[in-house]
């Protein structure tokens, strides 16, 4: 072998692959912290459509008898801004501590609650204050009260149907029957 004749060779080959090793390494590292960065800011303006996984800020509130969608208020109860997400609309929290993560339905809205903000439902006020404000990620199940605007299941996306065409295909022209004689 050519590399084993000499100490010297196998030292300059040898500082060579750990040189390029650790730029490799360093690209690699710095190309990870780029997507990541790119990946939240893309969260962060992302529109709510169903499915879609954002960031958002969370609070608690407990106050209140009434939704403003004419429910009592109780525990599963979320508030948000109705321009992002409408009322009716059902979101699945799991980035919260086990005893607050699950699935809420927004029934409320507030005037402080605007933008990328949830406000959760407590009975407890004491509860809600040492909740405070924390950053989360919520999947949207469902925008608005519409029953379509749904997550499709597994199935659905396994077993996908072919879109209803929008031309109707032309009927066959009727054959004339012979006289029989």
């Amino acid at each position: 072998m050519i590399i084993s004749g000499r100490f010297w060779r196998r030292a300059i080959v040898t500082a060579v692959a750990a040189v390029g090793f650790a730029s490799y390494y360093d690209v690699t590292a710095l190309d990870s912290k780029y997507v990541a960065r790119l990946a939240t800011l893309h969260e962060s303006f992302a529109p709510a459509l169903p499915g879609s996984r954002l960031a958002f800020s969370a609070t608690a509130y407990c106050k209140g008898i009434v939704t403003a969608s004419g429910v009592p208020a109780q525990s599963g109860v979320a508030a948000a801004g109705p321009e992002l997400l409408p009322v009716g609309s059902v979101i699945e929290i799991d980035s919260l501590p086990q005893k607050y993560n699950g699935i809420y339905t927004v029934m409320d809205t507030g005037p402080s609650v605007q933008g990328r903000q949830v406000d959760v439902y407590m009975w407890n006020c004491n509860e809600a204050l040492v909740f405070g404000r924390k950053p989360i990620h919520l999947t949207v199940l469902r925008l608005g009260w519409n029953p379509r605007a749904t997550t499709p299941s597994f199935l659905d996306r396994f077993f996908k149907r072919p879109a209803a065409p929008d031309v109707l295909p032309a009927r066959p022209l009727p054959q004339s029957i012979p006289q029989g004689s």
